[in-house]
């Protein structure tokens, strides 16, 4: 075994970087920044930038969170959730006091809040199953779509559709039972609430630690490079990949707190797929503009206005061109066109499932997950439980479609 992957290893080693490719992406990249800078302003350039480092970053440590939740499930392996859990604590300890503040450097900041009610519930438990059939999360989709998975396209354009179906129904599901948005912070302060947050993100990763060592007899370190790599010094890993899951942690928690102070909000992926669906409706002859959701104020104006105007547009056209660019980095872009009929009707009904249901919850790993516990909301907790049961079930009707676990 030992022998297997040494060859492993010294072959990916050998692979060298795909110039066309990495040129491409990074000519695409400056070209994305600079079109945000003259035609809206210089912080959308920077936050296009702000989107590249995301792609980067989630394909060089292949930083999952469908692929990583069903690796715990049915391995075992925890690392991904430990690793999610520290970003989320690292981005929490500045994210809370900043939006207690209320600005920065002129910039008002508003956090990703949700109400907890039944849309939420519903559509949390609707994702988690989802993103097991899809094959990845909102910015799972759009990394391996930049790392050449063609496959994800076709979960990105049901995503896009069920985000669209989500916004016709968005009204009546608000009307449903709910208790409304709870920020403890805005009645205790921040310091309380850090605390608390740091407290639950550290029990979930030891239990997640206990869980692999209970299952496995041992605990993969996130704070190395995964077993199996090819050897490189940091400086090399830093470009070719293999990262440790805590760089990525690290590195998403400067970035989405970048993407705060840029765009006064904290990272989110998928308002951008109400939007191009939205779009894409108005260009084949569906005006959505009488739609209820889209006559409130935000809605509106991002339909009203150039695509570039809107920041999660942008940073998820950045988020693919850094994956792609990383992808060259390593030279591993290898696009596989043939998709089996199962596996393709999975990521149909996965991606249908994940823009629904992301529509219903207020967001999604990233919105309602990530941002939403690191912005103090306890929606995102409730997200968290109800999308990790959905994904029970999903990875339990990944075999109906063929698919491994």
């Amino acid at each position: 075994m030992s022998i297997l992957v040494s060859q492993t290893a010294a072959v990916a080693a050998d692979k060298r970087i795909d110039t066309p490719v990495a040129l491409v992406a990074a000519v695409g990249i400056v070209a994305l920044a600079l079109a945000c800078f003259f035609t809206i302003d210089m912080r959308q350039g920077l936050l296009a930038l702000v989107g590249a480092g995301f792609g980067y970053v989630m394909y060089h440590a292949s930083f999952s969170f469908a692929g990583g939740w069903r690796a715990a499930i049915t391995d075992g392996r925890t690392a991904s959730i430990r690793a999610q859990m520290l970003g989320i604590g690292l981005t929490c300890m500045v994210l809370i006091p900043l939006l207690q503040a209320g600005s920065a450097f002129g910039q008002p900041l508003t956090g990703a809040v949700g109400p907890i009610g039944l849309s939420l519930m519903v559509g949390s438990l609707m994702f988690g199953v989802g993103m097991q059939l899809g094959g990845g999360c909102a910015s799972g989709t759009l990394f391996t779509i930049g790392g050449g998975s063609v496959r994800m396209l076709i979960t990105l354009a049901f995503f896009i559709a069920g985000a669209l179906f989500g916004t016709a129904h968005l009204p009546w599901w608000s009307q449903q039972w709910h208790i409304g948005v709870i920020q403890p912070a805005n009645d205790w302060g921040s310091l309380p609430v850090i605390i608390l947050q740091l407290a639950a993100l550290g029990g979930v990763f030891f239990l997640a630690r206990r869980w692999e060592q209970r299952k496995r007899q041992q605990v993969a370190s996130i704070f190395r490079a995964p077993a199996g790599v090819p050897e490189l010094s940091n400086g090399q890993r830093l470009w070719r990949g293999y990262w440790p899951l805590a760089w990525a942690s690290l590195a998403l928690a400067l970035l989405s707190v970048a993407n705060l102070l840029l765009s006064g909000q904290p990272w989110s992926v998928t308002f951008a797929f109400n939007l191009w669906g939205a779009k894409l409706a108005g260009l084949v002859g569906l005006d959505v503009s009488s739609w209820e959701y889209w006559t409130w104020s935000m809605p509106a104006a991002a339909l009203e206005g150039p695509i570039l105007a809107e920041t999660t547009s942008v940073t998820n056209f950045g988020l693919i061109l850094g994956a792609l660019f990383a992808a060259g980095l390593a030279g591993r872009f290898a696009p596989v066109t043939r998709i089996p009929l199962g596996s393709a009707l999975a990521a149909i009904i996965g991606g249908l499932l994940m823009g629904y249901g992301a529509r219903l919850a207020f967001g999604c790993n990233v919105g309602a997950l990530f941002s939403g516990i690191a912005s103090g909301s306890l929606h995102g907790w409730v997200w968290f439980a109800l999308a990790f049961i959905g994904s029970l079930l999903g990875v339990r009707a990944r075999r109906w479609f063929g698919l491994e676990n």
